[in-house]
């Protein structure tokens, strides 16, 4: 499939949301209830609890499967911007068509990692072909804690290894062709006891596997979420990826892009929760008005709108800095992996006041499209390491963050190249990525350059103030920061509250450099990144909510909320047209 994107590239211009234009002309308008990829399709799939088949179909002849494979393989996949693209747009019409088919992704990332060339050739042959890969970690006496995990490969005589026990809750299980293992190879475990294998099913002695049935689950109610068993299932010394003994440090490594991905579900499902939301406000009229006129459902909208701005801006920053600051992206995907999902539930929470009863009905509104997402989105927190999870990989980073602060360590090339998006990333080195971000974070490190150019380009603007405040609360932050004295058994609230304050600093940061480094067209306007700065700024330094000062920023991002709704545009930053924008044709997979 020849995309926009590539299409922009080769002729010298670049389109950040060129891919997602064109995937939204080949999917049809939502709306059209005639289309397979249409929301009440979709919906009736999600009541009967019934796997979208016939969309995921749809999704390899169209040759998606193209882009969960690198260039350097063969495939289509040039940058992690183009994967936030796929993962985002696929979410906003139906998370469990997303999660069905980009779990491929996520069940091959580590041989793009760790394997070697010819695993990864090999490997990119059946995902190019259409195969189904799943990553099987979890189990269910132990839950995220992989250093427990019971299932063993141990060595044969043949040369291979043989596999016993279970996975549980594992996405795609039963459907996989391929399923990539987690499995302990060392009877003592601990962090080089665990290795990763990379398994055939169609390769399996008959008797020696079975699929544990899928288990009913709230939200994704289509989905494959099943498990599988080993009992003696022998399998070649060439399924093992990497080195033996090295599979956590590989599941890590991929996980630094997979978890910054995640973001793009959360962009995916709450965007579209805020479109039915604006929707309705634009239609029922209370009191002789409609919804969206009068002053507080126009306000919940406007913050609902000015914290998608805001993960916006930490998805594009740091899934570029995959690309661009790779060193660094242990910690920044630990920042992405808690905020954004976190941000998306208070905000699809929120809608549901603007809604009312209509966000619980499961048909008769919007095809029930409101209480899909809100049951859908709650399980994105929990994908590769839930909230806590990921707070606690960010306590653990403290000093280094403290001493990259400190001692003024950034890269600003490499923060420009994050947050300029007028030009696609650098070529991924997954060598450069690191168990620990031992500079630091550039994006937040590079605050005080930034601030000092955003006091030369508006020096008495709303946004230059706020920026000087950013900087004042950046510098107390570090300081409690580094009085935090570490702890593996007790870890205090109050260090979870730290990490917490340390991703609503990322996030300003990254609002800060996307308006720096892209002052052209809308960039230009500095009203965006005052109304996101305003929601950040109250939120990391306690202060309960002023509406009175608050307002003016938040009210002057309404009109341009209404107008993207009104033209079809994706709720963004960046001008980006949905197959609802007037005159699009409507096409089936074509």
């Amino acid at each position: 499939m020849t995309t926009a994107a590539t299409t922009a590239t080769t002729a010298g211009e670049w389109s950040p949301y060129g891919l997602t234009e064109e995937l939204e002309g080949r999917f049809g308008d939502p709306h059209d209830a005639a289309l397979a990829f249409s929301f009440a399709r979709l919906g009736a799939l999600d009541r009967a609890e019934a796997f979208p088949a016939e969309v995921c179909r749809q999704l390899d002849t169209l040759g998606l499967p193209k882009w969960f494979v690198p260039a350097r393989l063969g495939g289509e996949l040039r940058s992690s911007e183009e994967l936030l693209q796929i993962i985002r747009t696929l979410g906003r019409r139906d998370f469990t068509v997303a999660l069905a088919h980009t779990k491929t992704y996520l069940g091959a990332v580590s041989v793009w990692v760790g394997g070697s060339p010819q695993q990864a050739a090999w490997l990119a042959g059946r995902v190019m072909d259409g195969a189904v890969v799943s990553l099987a970690l979890t189990e269910q006496s132990h839950g995220s804690d992989l250093l427990a995990g019971e299932l063993t490969a141990e060595r044969t005589l043949a040369g291979g290894y043989r596999l016993d026990g279970e996975k549980w809750l594992i996405n795609n299980a039963t459907r996989a062709d391929l399923v990539t293992v987690l499995a302990r190879t060392d009877p003592a475990g601990g962090a080089r006891g665990f290795s990763l294998f990379l398994v055939d099913k169609s390769r399996l002695a008959e008797g020696s596997w079975r699929p544990v049935p899928a288990l009913p689950t709230h939200g994704v109610r289509g989905a494959d979420i099943s498990g599988i068993a080993f009992t003696g299932a022998e399998i070649p010394a060439a399924a093992l990826i990497g080195a033996e003994g090295a599979g956590l440090e590989i599941i890590l490594k991929g996980f630094q892009i997979t978890r910054t991905l995640c973001s793009a579900m959360t962009l995916g499902m709450a965007g579209q929760a805020l479109g039915v939301a604006v929707a309705f406000a634009e239609r029922h009229e209370l009191y002789g008005r409609r919804l969206a006129d009068l002053p507080q459902a126009g306000r919940t909208l406007a913050e609902a709108y000015a914290d998608l701005l805001a993960v916006e801006a930490v998805s594009l920053v740091a899934t570029r800095g995959i690309h661009t600051l790779t060193g660094e992206q242990s910690a920044v995907s630990a920042v992405v992996k808690y905020l954004v999902p976190t941000v998306g539930d208070q905000l699809i929470a929120g809608l549901r006041q603007v809604l009312g009863a209509r966000a619980m009905l499961v048909a008769d509104h919007a095809e029930g499209t409101f209480q899909k997402i809100e049951r859908d989105h709650r399980i994105v927190g929990i994908f590769d390491g839930s909230t806590v999870v990921n707070l606690n990989y960010l306590i653990n980073q403290f000093p280094v963050l403290v001493r990259g602060w400190r001692g003024g360590h950034a890269d600003p090339a490499g923060v420009a190249a994050s947050a300029r998006l007028d030009a696609p990333p650098p070529a991924l080195d997954p060598d450069a990525l690191t168990l620990y971000a031992r500079s630091g974070c550039s994006v937040v490190q590079a605050l005080p350059a930034a601030v000092g150019r955003v006091r030369d380009r508006e020096p008495d603007s709303a946004v230059a103030a706020q920026a000087g405040r950013l900087l004042v609360l950046a510098g107390e932050l570090h300081d409690e920061l580094a009085a935090h004295r570490p702890s593996a058994r007790d870890v205090p609230e109050h260090a979870f509250a730290l990490a917490r304050d340390y991703t609503l600093l990322y996030a300003a940061s990254a609002a800060l450099h996307l308006w720096l480094e892209n002052p052209a067209g809308r960039w230009a306007d500095s009203g965006w990144l005052e109304a996101v700065l305003t929601r950040l700024l109250r939120q990391l330094s306690g202060e309960p909510d002023l509406d009175d000062e608050d307002g003016p920023a938040l009210d002057r991002l309404l009109p341009t909320l209404r107008r993207q709704h009104r033209e079809g545009l994706l709720f963004s930053l960046l001008h980006c047209e949905l197959a609802e924008a007037a005159g699009r044709p409507t096409q089936e997979g074509s």
